[in-house]
């Protein structure tokens, strides 16, 4: 075969790898857009997933059990530098809204590097209030997908997700993002 066959040969393959990458974007991204999936977490209509973790007594507690107020989920671990940096910001607004705004600080507890009685300790020792649930399932990890931490999902009132942020956040940030769940 000759080189220019050859060359001719790649750049199609090429060509229609590329128009098959567009093809599939344009078709997930139309049916994965907030706007379109009712099971987005980005979009306003998406209906929270729902997940069951253990509160500090060890007994099991679903978010659907905090639907009715606007619902902050954090997902975090104490091993995690930018997860400890945002957490002043949380326990702060949590002392200020936290009659008004549901607060799930969902440690994700593995057993070896996290645990419980490490999380407890570490709580107590920094005088965080926010409350702190145990993720030993990963059940709520899995729920939304959690690949990077800190993330935190904000829920309205009704059990819609409004919004999620990944990394950590400021205080200005996070009120913000509880202004877009309880109308403020």
């Amino acid at each position: 075969m000759k080189k220019s066959t050859k060359y001719i040969i790649i750049a199609a393959v090429f060509a229609a790898v590329m128009a098959g990458a567009v093809l599939g974007y344009n078709f997930l991204s139309d049916r994965f857009s907030p706007e379109s999936n009712s099971d987005s977490t980005g979009g306003s209509s998406a209906k929270a997933y729902d997940f069951t973790v253990l509160d500090r007594n060890g007994k099991e507690v679903k978010l659907s059990d905090f639907f009715g107020k606007p619902v902050v989920v954090n997902f975090w671990a104490t091993w995690c530098g930018p997860c400890k940096s945002e957490l002043p910001a949380f326990d702060s607004v949590y002392d200020e809204l936290g009659d008004e705004v549901e607060f799930l600080m969902v440690n994700l507890t593995d057993g070896f590097r996290e645990t419980e009685q490490s999380v407890k300790e570490f709580i107590s020792d920094e005088g965080y209030k926010f409350p702190v649930y145990f993720d030993t399932q990963y059940s709520a990890a899995y729920a939304y997908g959690v690949s990077g931490i800190p993330m935190s999902v904000f829920i309205k009132a009704d059990g819609t997700v409004s919004d999620a942020h990944v990394g950590a956040m400021s205080e200005e940030a996070l009120r913000n993002y509880i202004d877009g769940i309880t109308g403020g």
